[in-house]
């Protein structure tokens, strides 16, 4: 999925992504926090679940035609002589072969890739991405390890918020939660620049309240949102 394509699908445009980027600028001015922002396609390929789903769909087409057999035999012995026993083992198998091709590339439409992966598995690879990228991205070497990263996955439509060490021990991740419930809400509904820009709103005052910004205020994170390939 191309970045133009991923904002097109995310309905976000060029100006929304100015009014993204100033929103953390603005946030940032009264902390000596620092916010990140992040986007993906997707948390990972999930070639297994897809290819998975798409043998139990050739499985499944095997079983009905099954019954037929005995017709489709009658049909092909009806038009060509000779057609030796071979015929049903290489039509079953090409039926096969084209369901499993067919279901495989109807399993990478997102919508149905929502509903063929398990949610714990959904959950568990977009933690990881988002710690990845937390680990990638240098989050974690601010000064005074007062970073977080608010990451989105949109194939799986999740959110997750990450803090580092000198925030976790004043500000429980249960806030984070609530904060990246809120925006991916606002992401289903089709409302992200404003998502965004409240969760930016709400991570810029509760950093305010711990991390009070002071003569020294260094930026040290990009403040835009950075799309991920």
């Amino acid at each position: 999925m191309t970045t133009r394509y991923l904002l097109k699908k995310i309905k976000l445009s060029e100006s929304d992504l100015e009014e993204i980027k100033n929103s953390v600028r603005k946030a940032e001015s009264k902390t000596n926090g620092e916010i990140a922002l992040a986007l993906t396609a997707e948390s990972d390929s999930y070639s297994f679940w897809e290819l998975l789903s798409s043998i139990y769909v050739a499985a499944a087409v095997f079983v009905i035609l099954l019954p037929f057999a005995g017709s489709i035999y009658n049909f092909y012995e009806q038009r060509y002589w000779n057609i030796g026993n071979q015929v049903m083992p290489a039509f079953f198998g090409a039926a096969i072969f084209i369901s499993i091709t067919a279901a495989f590339f109807a399993m990478n439409i997102p919508f149905i890739d929502r509903i063929i992966i398990p949610k714990s598995v959904q959950k568990s690879k977009v933690s990881a991405k988002a710690f990845e990228h937390f680990a990638k991205f240098g989050v974690h070497e601010t000064a005074g390890h007062s970073g977080i990263l608010i990451f989105v996955s949109y194939l799986e439509r999740q959110v997750r918020i990450i803090a580092d060490s000198g925030i976790a021990e004043k500000i429980p991740q249960d806030l984070w939660n609530i904060i990246a419930d809120d925006l991916a809400d606002g992401i289903k509904t089709g409302n992200t620049k404003e998502g965004f820009i409240n969760a930016v709103e709400k991570c810029g005052e509760l950093l305010s309240e711990n991390f009070p910004a002071g003569n020294d205020n260094p930026n040290e994170l990009a403040d835009g949102l950075v799309i991920l390939n």
